[in-house]
């Protein structure tokens, strides 16, 4: 019975199982990129607006982009993957970007830092219900860990300023853009390149945010030249090349997995921010950014064994291919098929 058991074990737990280093490199790339944008935008928001800084680093990442994709000989994505390109493209790359500087704008750092942390925990929910991912132990109390660590690490940071009922909403709609796009995108990855699901749902989404042109040009022309240079940095680094890395994991990775990733930036820019900028993180921040790691350690470790599948028939030599076994246990031959979630 402990043959037939190994040899229906695997279909139910592949999904979880083996990810390639590729992957989780592309991951980790990405989460140091975003962690990095935070030491950027603290330089260049001052000088632009939400819709201008969102529309610039938009059009630097587009154009970049646009290039690699040139360079590569990439054409457009099938018909197939266009439904979630754009989508991911409205909801993602402009909505989350336009609502997140607007609404940090209007709350202190604790209470964006805990309402946008909803962002992955929507993106396990959305993937377990229409990806049809599943719902995770782990995955969903490694979260719950993390989520505690992004908040200890925003009210740590946070300068004590009040939050206005419109900061919050802005905030709960970064997170709902930020949960809906990563959900539109994992279905678009079937059929697209993670570079072409980028560059054109970064296109789709700089067109969208078009109508903060004469923003960006006015502020552009009385900004410093470091607030500029920050915010090409962003189009090109935190935009471009995070975006593709991240579009690469999630062509190989569960939504809801690679959202649970996510909760390592807070730990990362508290990191970069030591180095680049000097700020020694008080001992609550570094705790916090502790317990984010944490969080995610425990949603990405190994997951308790599935419960096999039950077969009918007697054991197969594992050696011995299906085909070559008897009428008898045929059965057991189609039954993975109802193991996969």
């Amino acid at each position: 019975m402990g043959q037939t058991e190994s040899a229906h074990a695997s279909p139910s737990t592949a999904p979880d199982v083996p990810v390639d280093r590729g992957a989780i490199g592309a991951a980790v790339a990405t989460m140091l990129l975003w962690a990095s944008a935070f030491v950027s935008i603290r330089s260049a928001a001052p000088h632009f607006s939400p819709g201008a800084l969102a529309l610039g680093r938009l059009l630097v990442g587009a154009a970049v982009l646009g290039v690699i994709m040139r360079l590569r000989h990439e054409g457009p994505p099938p018909r197939a993957a266009w439904p979630g390109i754009i989508t991911s493209g409205l909801l993602w790359f402009g909505l989350y970007m336009v609502a997140l500087n607007w609404g940090e704008e209007k709350v202190d750092a604790g209470t964006a830092a805990l309402l946008v942390g909803i962002g992955p925990i929507l993106i396990a929910l959305l993937g377990g219900w229409l990806l049809r991912e599943g719902f995770p132990t782990r995955l969903l109390a490694g979260m719950a860990v993390s989520l505690a660590g992004v908040a200890v690490v925003g009210f740590a940071t946070s300068d004590g300023g009040g939050s206005s009922a419109l900061g919050v909403l802005l905030c709960l709609v970064a997170a709902v853009g930020f949960a809906g796009g990563v959900t539109s995108q994992k279905p678009a990855l079937r059929h697209a390149s993670p570079l072409q699901a980028t560059t054109f749902g970064c296109s789709v989404a700089a067109v969208a945010t078009l109508p903060f042109s004469y923003q960006l040009v006015t502020q552009t022309a009385d900004a410093p030249l470091p607030a500029t240079l920050n915010m090409i940095y962003l189009g090109a680094f935190p935009t471009a090349l995070a975006f593709t890395t991240w579009a690469y994991a999630l062509s190989r990775i569960s939504a809801g997995a690679l959202g649970s990733t996510t909760y390592a930036v807070p730990a990362f820019a508290i990191v970069i921010s030591w180095i680049f900028l000097g700020e020694v993180p008080g001992w609550l921040a570094f705790s916090g950014g502790l317990l984010c790691l944490a969080g995610v350690a425990v949603s990405r470790s190994s997951k308790a064994r599935s419960r096999p599948a039950q077969t009918p028939g007697g054991a197969r030599p594992p050696a011995q291919p299906a085909t070559a076994q008897p009428a008898t246990i045929q059965p057991a031959t189609t039954r993975p098929g109802t193991d996969q979630r």
